[in-house]
């Protein structure tokens, strides 16, 4: 019968430590950084008197408490303190009309402002202080036409990042061409005549004095493929 020291000794496995190959002396200090992980990143290069954009713990500035701009006189009349007030037969004008300067719809995918803005959310609505853009497809019929006296133009949108790809029309046909792009109108000096005996056009054939919608047909500022508008 085996005594209770020796039958703990036989049941406890001994541990004993055992020397890998290559593995460091056990009597070095334990590093968990690598010499390659010991190198600092190098430091950002900042002159004299400016703060890094990082920097936890930035310099304080004395910042004025009081603006400028409060010496200039205000007054906050007429900003908030109206009555609001709309006439019935102006708001439901407003409500139904699909734009300020257009009635119907212009597209398939488009839903009827009538039959939109209905129901007990619209019941208070101010129909005037609600956003209504204008509608592009009436205001691209302001541009007047560009005439021309070569049989093929090139249009690109007035150029710049926001213009459109370059494309040729032809204008060899006694009508006025536009752009499948913009829609800018274009047409040949021989068929001016033609076109002014017309009792109508969709375009205006020569430029209306004070009309904002008008826009020069070229809006570069530098002449550079990818130029400033």
């Amino acid at each position: 019968m085996l005594r209770p020291s020796r039958l703990r000794a036989a049941l406890v496995p001994r541990l004993r430590p055992s020397a890998a190959p290559g593995r460091r002396n056990s009597s070095a200090p334990p590093s968990s950084y690598s010499a390659k992980d010991q190198t600092l990143p190098p430091q950002p290069h900042t002159v004299s008197g400016e703060v890094p954009a990082n920097e936890p713990n930035p310099a304080a500035r004395a910042r004025p408490n009081v603006s400028g701009t409060n010496a200039v006189p205000v007054s906050s009349a007429g900003a908030s303190d109206e009555a609001l007030v709309e006439r019935p037969d102006e708001a439901e004008a407003r409500r139904v009309a699909q734009a300020p300067n257009r009635r119907e719809v212009w597209s398939r995918s488009q839903q009827p402002r009538a039959q939109a803005m209905v129901g007990p959310r619209f019941e208070q609505t101010v129909m005037k202080d609600q956003p209504r853009p204008l509608a592009a497809i009436e205001l691209i019929h302001k541009q007047p036409v560009r005439w021309t006296k070569d049989r093929i133009v090139s249009c690109d949108g007035g150029g710049g990042p926001v213009g459109h790809p370059r494309i040729f029309i032809n204008v060899d046909k006694p009508q006025i061409c536009w752009c499948t792009y913009c829609g800018v109108p274009f047409a040949h000096e021989q068929h001016r005549k033609m076109l002014e005996a017309q009792p109508s056009t969709s375009y205006p054939l020569e430029p209306v004095p004070g009309e904002p919608a008008q826009v020069e047909e070229s809006q570069r500022v530098t002449d550079e493929p990818l130029a400033q508008r």
